[in-house]
C-alpha cells in the first residue's frame, strides 16, 4: 500500500489476513521442522475460535494484555494517595507515572522483536513474570525511590508483554477466524479499560493504593501457565539483521534526559537530551537495520498523522494526570469518586469507535482528525467550571461526555490513517511508531505540565494553589488539541478515489477496536511484518515493531 495509493484502512489488519486464498502460503508463525507443538493448544495457525483451544488462547492474551492496561489506568486514581502516604512530593509523582512510561516507549518496538525472534509465548510469558515481580515490588515499596525503580522495571515488562498479546492471536488462529478472535480479545479488553478506574479507586479507598500494584500478581499466575500449556509457540521464520539495541538505548536515554529536566527544570539535562536525541536520529540514518527507519517517514500522511498524535496525545496525558488529582485535591472526592467519574470517555469510546471508524471510511480522516481535537478541546474548556464544591452531573459529567465524544470522532480515524499511510508489509512497524509517539507525548506532557503552570512541590496537597494550576494547564490542553486539529485540516489528504467501500464498523475486529486501545499498542502487529522487512520492505529492515 502506497501513501494515498488505496482507501483507508480499518485500525487492525487482521481482517485482511482472514481472507482466505488458494493456495494458502504456510503462515509465517509455522512451527520448525521437529518442533513441539502442545496437544491443548493446536496447530500453530490453526486454532479456531468456537473451541476450547481458542478461548485459552483468547483467555492467555486478554489476562495479559489487562495487566499493562489496568495499570495505565488505575495508577492516576491512586497518587495522592501514594504522595501522602510515602510523604512524596510532586515531582516524586510524576516520575512514579513517567517512570512506566519512559521504559514501555523506549522499548516496545524491541520487545516485539525479541518476540519475533526467540519466541512470541516465550516473550510474552517473560514479560508477564516480569511485569508481575515488578508489580509486587511497587505494592511492598517503602520508599518514592523503591517504588519509581520499580515502576521502571514494570515498564520494561510492559514493553515485553504487550507487542506480543495480539501477535499471538494472530500467529495462533485459523485466517478464518483470526478477526473474531481480535473481535473478542478487544471487547474484553475495552470492558478492562472501562472498569479500571473504579477498580482503582476502590481499591485505593478500601485495600489500599499497593493493591493497585499488586492486583497484577495473581493475574501474572493464571496468565504464565495457561500461555505456557494452551498457546502454541511461533517466531518469525526469516530473521534479518541484529537488534538496534544502540537505537533503542539512545532514544529511551533522550526521552529519560529530557524528562529529568522538564520536572527538575534542569536546562543542561535538557540540552544533553537534545543532543542524545539528534544523535539518536543519525545513528538510525546509518544503520543497515534501524530501530526506527527514516524512510517511512518518507509518506508525508504518515509524518503529518504522527505529528498529530504527538499534539493530541500530550493533551490527554496531561489530562487524565491532572483530572484525577483535581477531583481529589480541590473537589474533594474520595479514589473511588473520582474513578467512577472518568468513566464516561471510555464507555463512550466502547460504545461507539466502531461507528466512527465507519464513517472516517466513508469520508476520509481529514474531517474527524480536524472536529475530534476540536471537540476535545471544547471538554478540556468546560474542565474549567470544576472547582472546590463542583457537582457532578451538572459540572463534571458534561465535560467528560464532550471530551469522549471528541475522542471518539478522532482515535480510531487516527489509527486508520496511520495504517493507510504506509504499505501493507509496514503496518506493524507504523503501529509501533504511532504507539511510541503517542506515549512519549503523554510522558513529555505530565513532566512539562506542572513546570509550565507554576506547581510548586507541595502544589497537589494545596486545594487553592493547585485549582489555578490546573486552569491553566486546562488552557495549555485544549491549545495542543486546537493545533492538532489546524495541522490535520491543514495537511492531512485523502483523495476520494482512496476512500475504500468497506465500512469500518462491518469487520468483527472492528466493532469494539477500533477505538478502545487506539493507537493500539499491539494492533497490525504481525510476525509476517517484520518477516517483510526483514526481506528489505521499502528499502529498509527493521527488527522490530508494536
Amino acid at each position: 500500500m502506497s501513501d494515498g495509493g488505496e482507501g483507508v484502512r480499518p485500525p487492525a489488519n487482521p481482517s485482511e489476513l482472514s481472507k482466505p486464498s488458494a493456495p494458502a502460503p504456510a503462515p509465517a508463525s509455522a512451527p520448525r521442522p521437529g518442533a513441539r507443538e502442545d496437544a491443548g493448544a493446536g496447530a500453530v495457525g490453526g486454532i479456531r475460535t468456537g473451541t476450547a483451544a481458542g478461548r485459552r488462547v483468547v483467555l492467555a492474551t486478554v489476562l495479559g494484555s489487562s495487566m499493562a492496561l489496568l495499570d495505565s489506568t488505575v495508577v492516576n486514581v491512586a497518587l495522592p494517595r501514594i504522595g501522602r502516604d510515602l510523604d512524596a512530593d510532586l515531582a516524586a509523582l510524576q516520575w512514579t507515572v513517567n517512570g512506566y512510561m519512559l521504559t514501555l516507549a523506549g522499548l516496545i518496538l524491541l520487545g516485539g522483536a525479541l518476540g519475533d525472534r526467540y519466541g512470541r509465548r516465550k516473550v510474552f510469558v517473560v514479560g508477564v513474570v516480569w511485569f508481575s515481580l515488578a508489580s509486587l515490588l511497587c505494592g511492598l515499596a517503602p520508599t518514592t525511590e523503591v517504588l519509581i525503580g520499580a515502576r521502571v522495571l514494570q515498564g520494561v515488562g510492559g514493553a515485553l508483554l504487550t507487542p506480543g498479546s495480539l501477535a499471538l492471536i494472530q500467529a495462533s488462529f485459523h485466517p478464518d477466524d483470526r478477526a473474531k478472535a481480535v473481535g473478542i480479545w478487544s471487547g474484553l479488553g475495552g470492558v478492562g479499560a472501562a472498569i479500571g478506574p473504579f477498580v482503582g479507586g476502590w481499591l485505593v479507598d478500601g485495600a489500599g493504593w499497593r493493591w493497585v500494584f499488586l492486583l497484577n500478581v495473581p493475574l501474572a499466575a493464571l496468565c504464565a501457565p495457561v500461555a505456557l500449556r494452551h498457546v502454541p509457540e511461533s517466531r518469525d521464520p526469516h530473521p534479518h539483521g541484529r537488534f538496534d539495541v544502540l537505537g533503542a538505548t539512545l532514544g529511551a536515554a533522550a526521552l529519560a534526559l529530557v524528562t529529568y529536566a522538564l520536572i527538575d527544570g534542569l536546562l543542561l539535562v535538557g540540552a544533553a537530551g537534545i543532543v542524545v536525541g539528534v544523535v539518536f536520529v543519525l545513528v538510525e540514518r546509518r544503520r543497515p537495520d534501524p530501530l526506527l527507519p527514516p524512510s517511512i517517514f518518507a509518506s508525508r500522511l504518515f509524518t503529518t498523522v504522527n505529528v498529530v498524535t504527538l499534539c493530541v496525545y500530550a493533551a490527554f496525558g496531561g489530562f487524565f494526570f491532572l483530572a484525577a488529582l483535581q477531583l481529589q485535591v480541590v473537589v474533594g472526592w474520595s479514589a473511588l469518586g473520582a474513578g467512577t467519574a472518568l468513566l464516561p470517555t471510555t464507555v463512550l469510546m466502547l460504545l461507539l469507535s466502531g461507528r466512527s471508524g465507519a464513517l472516517a471510511t466513508r469520508i476520509g480522516p481529514r474531517v474527524p482528525l480536524t472536529v475530534g481535537p476540536l471537540l476535545c478541546a471544547v471538554g478540556m474548556l468546560l474542565m474549567l467550571r470544576v472547582t472546590e464544591g463542583s457537582a457532578y452531573v451538572p459540572d463534571v459529567l458534561p465535560a467528560l461526555v464532550v471530551l469522549g465524544l471528541g475522542m471518539v470522532v478522532l482515535v480510531a480515524p487516527l489509527t486508520s490513517a496511520v495504517l493507510a499511510s504506509v504499505e501493507t508489509g509496514r503496518a506493524g512497524l507504523a503501529s509501533g511508531i504511532n504507539n511510541a509517539a503517542a506515549r512519549a507525548a503523554g510522558l513529555v506532557a505530565v513532566a512539562a505540565l506542572p513546570l509550565l503552570t507554576g506547581m510548586g512541590p507541595d502544589s497537589y496537597r494545596l486545594p487553592q494553589e493547585f485549582a489555578g494550576a490546573f486552569r491553566t494547564a486546562m488552557l495549555i490542553c485544549a491549545g495542543l488539541l486546537t493545533a492538532g486539529a489546524v495541522i490535520a485540516w491543514t495537511t492531512v489528504r485523502a483523495p476520494a478515489a482512496d476512500v475504500g467501500p468497506e465500512p469500518v464498523g462491518a469487520r468483527p475486529e472492528c466493532k469494539v477496536y477500533c477505538g478502545v486501545t487506539s493507537p493500539p499498542l499491539e494492533a497490525a502487529y504481525d510476525g509476517r511484518d517484520a518477516a517483510s522487512r526483514g526481506r528489505g520492505t521499502a528499502g529498509h529492515g527493521s527488527p522490530g515493531t508494536s
